[in-house]
């Protein structure tokens, strides 16, 4: 596994601050408090503190400018209304996720997001149609339990794995989804707080 280091990232961020992002809030409190169990039954893998909210990424957009762009991965407000845009013309109806079973990044632990319609890359191919996702990778929907904060071998993630509880392996929670949401992150606050911009809801002409 793959460790965090706890620093800023300079060569990264490069003095920018606000990085943006698609993503799905999650509100239901069971389905916090399970996340919460599982995170408290990893901690002494991961690396703290973590503010981050539990959310499932959509789209990574990248530094948000009110100005011209100046490096490939700024992002700026008028793409984000051209996205808006495109997503209201879909007048994508409410759909529900399933939440599946702990799994691991070689940099984080994560619970598995199960789309069997295809919703998300629907979502995705559309916002997709204004600029380039950043960083892209295959994706794999997801929600981060945490970071590892050390050099672990697979095998001991794969044994806490599996010394999970059997009420926390075969868990059937849906994730009701009735709006998206477009935010931000402080880049040089590692794990640190997701501030919601707007919200767009879904089967609704409105966007707040």
């Amino acid at each position: 596994m793959v460790p965090t280091s706890i620093r800023d990232y300079p060569e990264w961020h490069l003095g920018r601050q606000n990085y943006a992002l698609w993503y799905l809030e999650i509100n239901d409190q069971k389905l916090v408090n399970y996340l919460d169990t599982l995170r408290v039954h990893f901690s002494e893998l991961l690396l703290e503190p973590n503010l981050r909210q539990f959310h499932v990424t959509l789209f990574i957009c990248g530094f948000l400018t009110n100005e011209t762009k100046t490096y490939s991965d700024d992002f700026s407000f008028s793409e984000f209304e051209q996205q808006s845009e495109i997503l209201k013309k879909e007048n994508i109806a409410p759909f529900r996720l399933k939440i599946g079973s702990v799994d691991s990044f070689t940099s984080a632990l994560f619970v598995q997001i199960q789309d069997p319609e295809n919703i998300l890359s629907h979502i995705r191919q559309k916002l997709g149609l204004v600029s380039n996702e950043i960083a892209a990778l295959d994706y794999c929907p997801h929600i981060t339990l945490g970071l590892y904060k050390k050099d672990y071998s697979s095998d001991l993630i794969l044994q806490k794995i599996f010394q999970l509880p059997v009420q926390y392996k075969r868990v059937e929670f849906d994730l009701k989804v009735e709006h998206l949401t477009f935010g931000y992150y402080q880049a040089q606050s590692l794990q640190g707080k997701l501030y919601p911009y707007q919200h767009l809801f879904l089967g609704d002409s409105c966007c707040n």
